[in-house]
């Protein structure tokens, strides 16, 4: 079944280095992260399939894989809907990520750690790059490798796994209108702003701009209507 103009979303095509199953659950991840997929709404499995350019099977069991995970929801003989959340929900996860975030990333402030960060510089690139062409999806996914992977260097895995988990749950409603804007190359650049606070020592300015990070993201999931 082919996609109608107003129901084609700016999906990537899959290729072979991923099962096309977690290729898929990725790109529809990163879609629902930006709002790309909206809440409520019902998606079919055989239309996103034609615009992967596959078929509906690996399509329909990342989206399983997505309902197991609370994202989406199963309607009977339809599709899939987008799980809402609320401001409170949204309130919440700030929070979480806040409370674990803040603190982890300013402990590892250390000169002696500075080969570490600079082995993140170029996914920090990565995410000025992506928010300078305006590609949501390639900066959702740099955002995420990028905090996922500086979180690493704490070396508990489980706290990785708790804000991995967290992020995924994110709806930044408002990305694509702070990208018209211009401002997402702003928040974009704070990634390269803390390798550099990072590798100085800097445990204060990292804490600082890493709460003035999360905080300016929790403005943009409010972003909803924008």
């Amino acid at each position: 079944m082919a996609p109608s103009a107003e129901d084609r979303l700016d999906l990537p095509v899959v290729g072979e280095r991923q099962s096309l199953r977690e290729q898929v659950a990725h790109a529809l991840r990163a879609a629902l992260i930006t709002g790309e997929m909206r809440p409520g709404v019902v998606y079919s499995a055989p239309v996103l399939a034609a615009q992967f350019g596959v078929s509906a099977t690996p399509v329909r069991e990342a989206m399983l894989d997505l309902a197991k995970e609370g994202l989406v929801e199963a309607v009977r003989n339809k599709g899939f809907r987008v799980t809402e959340l609320s401001e409170r929900d949204l309130d919440e996860l700030t929070e979480i990520r806040r409370l674990i975030e803040v603190p982890t990333v300013a402990r590892l402030a250390d000169r002696a750690r500075a080969d570490s960060f600079e082995l993140l510089r170029p996914v920090a690139q990565q995410i000025v790059d992506a928010a300078e062409r305006g590609d949501l999806l390639a900066y959702v996914d740099a955002d995420i490798r990028f905090h996922v992977d500086l979180l690493a260097l704490a070396g508990n895995a489980h706290l990785v796994e708790v804000v991995r988990d967290l992020r995924k749950r994110a709806r930044l409603y408002g990305l694509s209108a702070l990208s018209a804007r211009g401002g997402l190359v702003d928040s974009a650049r704070e990634h390269l702003d803390l390798l550099d606070l990072l590798s100085a020592g800097d445990a204060g300015g990292s804490e600082r701009l890493m709460r003035n990070h999360i905080q300016h993201v929790r403005g943009i999931w409010a972003s909803k209507s924008e």
